[in-house]
């Protein structure tokens, strides 16, 4: 009797139908490439086995690194201060002047440094947050406060076709004052292709530009700075308060800023080779390293030249040219005062090689309002530079 009401319950009541099972692989893809966050990708790893077999085939992979965890390195300052004192007094002024920058650069090192030992189901168990250790554990992993970090470089080497690959710092490396604007961006083959700097001194809206009688720089922001962007040349004052001294800084701070994000993304290039594309930015928005599919070619092909005085690509032998406007207005009402646009490429590059659209490369490389600040500066006088590797 109990077995003819099972039979019959059965029959009224049939066993659910998973849905998802009747989903073919390619949509699912589809769905987890619109995901792209690698946590995100790695709880979905969890789910069912057949997640856990499709995450790995993913194309499009984000990496957002929530902190950075740095062991204390007061066990290396004697070290590092005897290396110092052999590397002469040219080191000492690159500490003095990039000191701010030294610690975040050896951090990027720390948590992209390539690692050893890593356990298939790391994507599928990793925390929230990225292991940022030393550069000489071979683990690749971090235990701290019963939470386990892994680094960038060990998750990735769960997916085995990336081809758009996007990682994202907490913040950016350059420690700037509040108000200062400064963003770069880097195109990279085995060596610099290309560097674009937009800098200023204070980013104000025009309503609140009204009743200031001059910038940051000491520029008037009327009167005086109507004749130099008339003309477009650059004040006198520009070459004596200090300006030009900052605007050099920031060059130099950035370029060492790219080189060492460069540097560091070889295991990831050499592990990979079905990327296309490869973007190393920040969550500040204040530096952007890419490469593109022959970019990426070349680096493997073609080895970076590293620097002998610290982890990063050789930075080689420079043109520059430079934009600077006392006072620009931009079309939404932002003004910037004390602009400055430093346009980079290698001395060696062929002439022939003509800039695409008569600069459009420029403008592209800033999101808006800061691509038609670019626009504008560029109408202005060139000022040209030079500047030798290192």
């Amino acid at each position: 009797m109990c077995s003819v009401l099972a039979d019959l319950t059965f029959g009224i009541h049939p066993a659910p139908v998973d849905h998802f099972d009747r989903l073919p692989d390619s949509l699912l893809l589809l769905v987890f490439n619109k995901v792209g966050d690698v946590k995100a990708l790695g709880r979905c790893c969890v789910v069912s086995r057949r997640f856990h077999s499709l995450v790995p085939q993913v194309d499009n992979v984000i990496v957002r690194v929530d902190c950075v965890i740095s062991d204390d390195d007061s066990s290396s300052s004697s070290s590092s201060s005897d290396k110092s004192r052999a590397a002469g007094p040219f080191s000492n002024l690159l500490r003095f002047v990039f000191g701010g920058i030294v610690k975040p650069l050896q951090a990027i090192g720390q948590f992209l440094g390539p690692k050893r030992g890593i356990a298939s189901d790391n994507l599928a168990t990793g925390s929230s947050s990225y292991f940022v250790g030393s550069g000489g554990e071979d683990d690749g992993e971090m235990d701290q406060g019963g939470v386990t970090h892994h680094s960038p470089t060990q998750v990735l080497r769960n997916f085995n076709e990336i081809r758009f690959l996007r990682i994202e710092l907490p913040g950016g490396e350059l420690g700037i004052d509040d108000g200062v604007l400064l963003k770069w961006r880097a195109d990279y083959g085995s060596t610099l292709d290309n560097c674009v700097i937009l800098g200023a001194s204070s980013v104000i809206n025009s309503k609140n530009s009204q009743g200031q009688d001059s910038g940051a720089d000491g520029f008037c922001a009327s009167g005086g700075a109507g004749v130099a962007e008339d003309n477009g040349v650059i004040p006198e004052s520009f070459y004596t308060n200090g300006s030009l001294k900052l605007r050099v800084v920031w060059t130099i701070s950035s370029l060492i800023a790219a080189s060492a994000r460069h540097y560091l993304l070889q295991p990831i290039i050499a592990e990979h080779k079905t990327l296309d594309s490869l973007v190393l930015t920040d969550a500040d928005g204040q530096g952007m390293l890419c490469m593109n599919r022959d970019q990426l070619e070349e680096l493997r092909v073609k080895p970076l030249s590293a620097s002998s005085a610290s982890k990063r690509t050789l930075v080689p032998a420079l043109n520059m040219r430079l934009w600077h406007a006392p006072h620009l207005e931009l079309p939404d009402g932002t003004v910037l005062k004390g602009a400055t646009l430093v346009a980079i490429k290698p001395s060696e590059q062929s002439a022939s090689k003509k800039e695409v659209s008569d600069g459009s490369w420029l403008s592209n490389a800033f999101q808006e309002p800061y691509g038609t600040a670019a626009k504008m500066l560029v109408k202005r006088r060139t000022y040209s530079l030079e500047m030798n590797s290192f």
